[in-house]
């Protein structure tokens, strides 16, 4: 048996008895023991093999509920098999259309089950309509339990995690039994769990690796407390976050940079001083690259009242491609900046640090970066420029991986694809540097502008236009226009209640132009503002700049023309 369904079962049948998983917050909160847990876990299992399931099978799961998700997910793994968390539909979602992606990737991953769970065991008439054989959570939990576990091998797929592309064009990323085992164990390890006090709260979605990997397969396979809700009971009422990690006296989070702002400045506004008690918060995680310094300020400052320890903070650095996390920061350190020249940065790539107390610090002759931290046991990391070659301390170019928690590569529409050359290194696609062993992100590569010879890095851009009055935190997107031509340009989209008042509108994109201007010496080309809820984002919440170039291209250039 493979040591993460060991580990699993083995929890089970010890910690498990004890800790467990609370969900249906804020209304019918439920608890259940990892135990329970399995039990179900095994039923199900059951039903999916009477009903013909081979080991090694590909299965997907679509549902909303963590209490359904949990055994569901347990029990594929415990038959041998892979899971596969669909991207789910939305009250605005075309059917037709979400059909059609769900076939493509069905084929992708040669799946020939889908598991219904509620509310979308309503779509089963959708499946039938495409000859998509499914089961439905309710009835597989009738079944007879599983009789004996199905032995798997380290190199055997465990997890096929849907990336944030296209859906038209959908890829996933092949995460072995060996790559969950050893990636769990090492975050566990580095972040120093006390599996018997320790408590997870998250709102993170299951179809995405920090919800699936970090925040259900972690404390499931290692006996850790779970208080999990779904990112609709979030984003309904954002203050439900501070709410159960006071109710439940959580120790570990975790959020994208949107989330924090927002909270951050919704406590701010919360009148009574013993609304919320974040003292136990040790781990709020933040794996959002580049971490935005100013969305994390707001949460600490509007979490000291509550007595939140500012060193909680914890950031991150992470990729599905890596199973989930690659580097996590010294505990208790809270968030540290490596401040450096802006030219030297942009124009030479390399980033030359600014000392304490140089009056450059502050201003648009320096950028900041958070410290991500070591890699994680079984990971190493170089950069390497665009020769391969690789490079030293503080010279930027593109993070390499390798180790025990790197996938062996992609399944895609055209067939699989390796994500490893000769030597095991895999490319990231991610611009940033080594400083005393610790990574640095700077941006990604295909979203960096190049202008007048400068690498121009979108979060700055982003950041400079979103601390403008009236762009709503975290919902400002620096898209690049014509890359790689001599007519290479950007420009800024963002979100704002003004939205819809030509007046407003034209008064805010005026003053977004004239921040970035000062901010990176660059004009864009144009400024588009947009209602709330426009930006295309990725399921953990982090905008799509090139979504969004694409979905707004006759707005931007229309504006251009303005």
């Amino acid at each position: 048996m493979s040591r993460f369904v060991d580990t699993l079962v083995g929890n089970a049948a010890g910690r498990g008895q004890r800790r467990g998983m609370v969900t249906g917050e804020p209304k019918e909160p439920v608890r259940r023991t990892w135990a329970q847990v399995h039990d179900e876990a095994r039923r199900i299992a059951g039903g999916l093999v009477s009903g013909g399931l081979k080991p090694g099978s590909a299965v997907a799961v679509l549902a909303a509920a963590p209490v359904l998700i949990a055994p569901t997910v347990q029990a594929v793994w415990l038959t041998g098999g892979s899971v596969t968390m669909l991207h789910q539909p939305t009250p605005r979602t075309d059917l037709a259309e979400w059909a059609e992606d769900t076939v493509k990737v069905l084929e992708m991953i040669g799946a020939e089950l889908v598991v219904l769970g509620e509310p979308f065991d309503q779509l089963a008439p959708v499946l039938e309509g495409k000859d998509i054989s499914y089961r439905l959570i309710s009835e597989l939990a009738d079944a007879e339990p599983l009789a004996e576990i199905v032995q798997t091998a380290e190199g055997d797929t465990a997890l096929l995690q849907l990336t944030s592309g296209s859906t038209a064009e959908p890829k996933a990323v092949r995460i072995t039994y060996g790559n969950l085992y050893t990636n769990v164990k090492a975050m566990v390890d580095r972040a120093e769990f006390e599996f018997e006090t320790d408590v997870m709260v998250s709102w993170l979605p299951t179809f995405h690796d920090m919800g699936m990997v970090g925040f259900l397969t972690v404390p499931m396979t290692f006996g850790v407390e779970l208080v999990k809700i779904t990112p609709v009971e979030f984003l309904t009422g954002p203050l439900i976050w501070p709410e159960l990690i006071s109710k439940y006296g959580g120790t570990t989070t975790a959020a994208p940079n949107f989330a924090y702002a927002i909270v951050g400045k919704r406590m701010a506004r919360v009148e009574d001083d013993n609304a919320y008690d974040l003292s136990k918060l040790r781990i709020a995680l933040n794996g959002a690259e580049p971490i935005d310094e100013k969305a994390v300020g707001t949460f600490v400052d509007a979490g000291k009242r509550f007595n939140m320890p500012p060193e909680c903070v914890f950031p991150a650095y992470g990729m599905a491609e890596a199973t989930l996390a690659v580097s996590f920061a010294p505990l208790f350190t809270g968030l540290t900046l490596d401040v450096v020249e802006a030219d030297a940065l942009e124009a030479d790539n390399r980033a030359v640090p600014v000392p304490e107390g140089d009056p450059r610090r502050g201003t648009d002759e320096a950028r900041s970066f958070a410290l991500l931290g070591r890699p994680l046991d079984g990971l190493e990391a170089d950069i390497v420029d665009e020769s391969g070659a690789v490079l030293g301390e503080r010279q930027v170019g593109e993070i390499r991986l390798r180790g025990e928690a790197v996938t062996p590569g992609y399944l895609t529409a055209n067939g699989p694809l390796d994500t490893q050359g000769p030597d095991g290194w895999m490319k990231t696609g991610d611009l940033g540097y080594l400083v005393d062993g610790q990574i640095v992100i700077c941006g990604r590569r295909k979203d960096v502008i190049i202008m007048g010879g400068r690498n121009l890095y979108p979060t700055d851009i982003e950041r400079a236009a979103g601390s403008v009055e009236g762009v709503r935190a975290g919902n400002a997107v620096a898209v690049r226009l014509d890359a790689g031509s001599r007519r290479e340009r950007f420009a800024v989209v963002v979100e704002s209640k003004l939205a819809g008042d030509a007046t407003e509108e034209n008064r805010l994109a005026k003053e977004i132009a004239a921040r970035v201007r000062d901010a990176v010496d660059m004009r864009p080309f144009a400024v588009v503002v947009l209602p709330a809820g426009s930006l295309p984002k990725t399921p953990s919440g982090k905008v799509k700049r090139a979504a969004t170039a694409v979905q707004y291209a006759d707005k931007i250039a229309k504006n251009a023309d303005d």
